[in-house]
C-alpha cells in the first residue's frame, strides 16, 4: 500500500521566502559570507565506531560538481572511522540501477533515492533496512516531524532526508537584465512572459530549459499546477485521486504552453531545449558569448554556478520566487533520503553520520546543497542566497507540499524515457497537442498507480 499522507509546503512560506531572496540580493562580490569557508571536521557531535579495513559502497544520482561536493563528506567519514568509501553514480533511472544490484546480490551499502515513491516501494519488498538506535537519535535530535515522515513508511523508520531542495526559484543573468532595462523582478506569469519577451527584443535568449533531463519539466508543470490549480487539486493529482484528464491539468499545460509555444522565448528553440541537460541548461546562463537571460530549478543551481561559470552568486546571478500564476507564487520541495540496503555496522555508521549536524555544516560549506537539519549552524553556508533560501525552509516547520513526480511510482514519476518524464517531453516538442498529452499522461499514471 502506499501512504496516503501528502506532503504540504504552506503559502506562508512564500512570504517568508520572498523577503529571504530580496535580502540576500547582495553586495558582496565573491558570494561568500560568515563562515562558509569552515573547516571539515573543526568541530565534532557525533560519535562514530573505528572501521579499519571496511570498504563501503555508497550510490546516489549525482554527478559533477554535486558529487565532488559529496565527496568532501566522505573524506571526513573515512578520516573520522578510517573506513574507505567508494560513490557510485546511479544515472537518472536510479531505482532500476539500485533493482538490479539488489535482485542480484550487490547492493551498495547505502544509496540516496530521489523520490519519496521509490521509499516506499523499497520498503515494501523488504529492500531496505530499518534505522539503528544511533541513527534514530540523530534524526529525532536533527529534524523535524515531516522530514521523518517523510522517510518512514507503515510506521517504520527507514530513511534520512539530509539533503532537500527548493525548487521553485528562477535564476537570472544580471547582466542580462541590465541590458534590456530591466530594473524589477516578475512577481506573476503574466509579468514574467513579459520579462522574457523584453529580453528576447533586447537580443538576449530568454529562459533556458533543460528539456533532456525530463524530471526538470515536471518541476515546472508542478509549480504551474499548485499555483494554479491550489494545494487540495495538487495533492489529489499526487495521489492520482483525479485523473491527468481533469479540466485543472488542461489549464496547467495551456499555461506551460505560453512559453514553451514560443520558440523565440526559449534559448535553442524547442529542439534546442530537448537536447539541453541540467547542467548545461545553467551554464548556459551565466555564461559564453551570448548567454541566456533566466533559468528554472532548485538551490543546487548554485553548485553548477560556481564550480562550472566565472559568476558570482549574489552579484552576477540573483534569484526570484516562481512567478504566482493564480493567487499566491508556489513552493514546491523536494530531496533525497539516505536509506541503508545493507545490515552491518559500516552502513549504520554512515546513515548516522549523514543524519548529524557534523556532515551537514561540510555539505553546506561546499555551495549547491540545502538542508532540513534544523540544528545545524546556518552560517556554515557557502553565499547569503542560498542561506536565505534555507533559512525559509526551516521556518516552514512541518506544513509543505512534496515534489508530486517524487511522491507517484517511479515508472511514472521517476524513470528515463518513460511515463511523466517522455509525455512532457513530447509536449515540449509539440505544446499545441494538449488534450493529446494529457490522454497519454493518464494512462501512463493508471498504469503505474495499479502495479506501484
Amino acid at each position: 500500500m502506499r501512504s496516503n499522507r501528502t506532503i504540504r509546503i504552506a503559502m506562508a512560506t512564500v512570504g517568508a521566502l520572498a523577503l529571504a531572496l530580496t535580502g540576500c540580493g547582495g553586495d558582496d562580490d565573491n558570494g561568500d559570507s560568515g563562515d562558509g569557508g569552515k573547516e571539515t571536521g573543526a568541530g565534532s557531535t557525533v560519535q562514530l565506531p573505528k572501521l579499519d579495513g571496511q570498504t563501503l559502497e555508497v550510490a546516489a544520482v549525482w554527478t559533477g560538481p554535486e558529487q565532488d561536493n559529496f565527496t568532501k563528506v566522505l573524506d571526513e567519514f573515512e578520516k573520522r572511522t578510517g573506513a574507505k568509501v567508494n560513490f557510485v553514480p546511479t544515472g537518472n533511472n536510479t531505482s532500476t540501477f539500485l533493482g538490479t544490484k539488489i535482485e542480484g546480490g550487490q547492493p551498495p551499502d547505502v544509496a540516496f533515492l530521489p523520490q519519496v515513491g521509490v521509499l516506499h516501494q523499497f520498503a515494501e519488498k523488504g529492500w531496505v533496512k530499518p534505522l539503528g538506535a544511533d541513527t534514530q537519535a540523530q534524526l529525532d535530535k536533527n529534524f523535524s516531524t515531516g522530514w521523518k515522515e517523510l522517510g518512514a513508511f507503515e510506521g517504520k523508520q527507514y530513511g534520512v532526508y539530509v539533503k532537500a531542495a527548493n525548487k521553485s526559484l528562477i535564476w537570472y543573468n544580471t547582466a542580462a537584465f541590465e541590458a534590456a532595462g530591466l530594473t524589477e523582478e516578475p512577481k506573476t506569469w503574466k509579468d514574467f512572459l513579459t520579462t522574457a519577451q523584453t529580453l528576447s527584443d533586447a537580443g538576449s535568449p530568454a529562459v533556458s530549459i533543460g528539456g533532456a533531463d525530463g524530471w526538470t519539466l515536471t518541476d515546472w508543470f508542478e509549480n504551474i499546477y499548485l499555483s494554479q490549480a491550489g494545494p487540495e487539486k495538487y495533492d489529489q493529482l499526487a495521489q492520482h485521486e483525479i485523473k491527468w484528464t481533469d479540466p485543472s491539468v488542461k489549464d496547467a499545460l495551456t499555461t506551460l504552453a505560453e512559453l514553451w509555444g514560443k520558440d523565440e522565448l526559449i534559448a535553442g528553440g524547442r529542439s534546442g531545449a530537448l537536447q539541453t541537460e541540467f547542467p548545461k541548461s545553467v551554464t548556459q546562463t551565466f555564461s559564453g558569448d551570448t548567454p541566456a537571460a533566466m533559468v528554472f530549478e532548485g538551490d543546487f543551481v548554485t553548485a553548477n554556478i560556481n564550480a562550472d561559470t566565472d559568476a558570482k552568486v549574489g552579484t552576477d546571478a540573483k534569484v526570484f520566487p516562481f512567478p504566482a500564476v493564480g493567487s499566491e507564487s508556489p513552493v514546491v520541495s523536494g530531496g533525497d533520503v539516505a536509506v541503508a540496503l545493507k545490515d552491518g555496522e559500516g552502513a549504520q555508521a554512515l546513515m548516522t553520520f549523514l543524519a548529524s549536524t557534523d556532515a551537514a555544516e561540510i555539505w553546506a560549506a561546499q555551495g549547491g546543497f540545502l538542508s532540513p537539519n534544523q540544528e545545524m549552524d546556518q552560517g556554515t553556508y557557502k553565499d547569503d542566497v542560498t542561506r536565505g533560501i534555507a533559512e525559509a525552509l526551516i521556518a516552514a516547520g512541518d506544513d509543505f507540499r512534496f515534489d508530486m513526480s517524487d511522491q507517484a511510482p517511479a515508472a511514472f514519476g521517476g524513470t528515463q524515457g518513460v511515463g511523466e518524464w517522455k509525455q512532457l517531453q513530447d509536449f515540449l516538442k509539440n505544446p499545441s497537442d494538449v488534450a493529446g498529452a494529457q490522454q497519454k499522461l493518464e494512462a501512463d499514471a493508471a498504469k503505474a498507480y495499479k502495479t506501484g
